[in-house]
């Protein structure tokens, strides 16, 4: 006979939740003061707790001192609606990557004019070149943004780049507006972006665009390395690889998508692989 085992509702996860709950709901960035009189919950207690979830990368709290859902809950909450089908696709292709070139491969997602890291693999080397998943990547900083930002539609792109404040990492950093929307605009047509040591001197990297069959929701995968990792006829091996890799992924995604019932994705007006 099954025994019904009694519980205990914890009711600081319930107090957490609503907090939570109560800024997606407002969709948009909430103070301390209001959440307090919104939920009426005792000040200490939402003090702490905004604190915590924002050391956790759950909330964030900007400059202006407002909290707003952070990007760890936006992974979880992107893996959970990809069903953790999207990660499990994608992996053996990381790990295939690492393996077959000895280079990092990483897969992350567009989020918040950043790049977001959500899976990863670094085991293949003895030298990793390593993010932890989870980790922010400035989306002008190396070669996933390039991928992502390609993936926009025009008008969007030159929102994004409107924001643009060059910061320059090394001697080959790209600083003028047109010239990064040159290279954005090449990675729609030719499906792949590289970053030819303009984040990091020494280190080069290529990536693909993702579609994940979502608008609103653009992903990536690249491989970064040292220079010579990607010399002479390494570099081209290494662009089939990614090229075929973008191919069956889209695909599988696509599949997923419809079997899933979800409505596919509009695709930008000028090009796209």
């Amino acid at each position: 006979m099954e025994l019904s085992l009694r519980y205990k509702r914890v009711p600081a996860i319930e107090k957490c939740f609503s907090i939570l709950t109560l800024i997606a709901e407002e969709k948009r960035p909430m103070g301390y003061s209001e959440i307090v009189k919104r939920l009426s919950l005792n000040k200490s207690t939402v003090f702490n707790m905004l604190h915590t979830l924002a050391d956790l990368d759950i909330l964030e709290k900007g400059g202006d001192c407002l909290f707003r859902l952070g990007s760890r809950l936006f992974l979880l909450g992107s893996v959970a609606g990809m069903g953790s089908e999207w990660i499990q696709t994608v992996h053996p292709y990381l790990v295939s990557i690492n393996k077959t070139f000895r280079v990092s491969a990483f897969f992350g997602l567009l989020f918040n004019r950043e790049v977001l890291i959500a899976d990863k693999a670094d085991q293949a080397q003895q030298i990793r070149i390593s993010s932890d998943i989870g980790m922010k990547i400035p989306v002008f900083a190396g070669v996933a943004g390039k991928a992502l930002l390609s993936q926009l539609p025009d008008e969007d792109i030159d929102r994004v780049l409107s924001e643009y404040r060059p910061k320059k990492y090394t001697s080959k950093t790209i600083l003028d507006q047109s010239a990064l929307k040159k290279e954005i605009l090449m990675v729609r047509k030719n499906g792949i972006a590289y970053d030819r040591e303009e984040y990091i001197e020494g280190l080069v990297a290529a990536a693909i665009p993702i579609r994940t069959q979502r608008d609103q929701l653009q992903a990536a995968v690249w491989a970064v390395g040292f220079k010579h990792q990607f010399q002479g006829k390494a570099m081209t091996e290494i662009t089939e690889f990614l090229l075929h890799a973008s191919a069956e992924i889209n695909e599988r995604f696509s599949i997923m998508a419809a079997s899933n019932g979800y409505p596919q994705e509009r695709h930008t007006s000028t090009g796209g692989k």
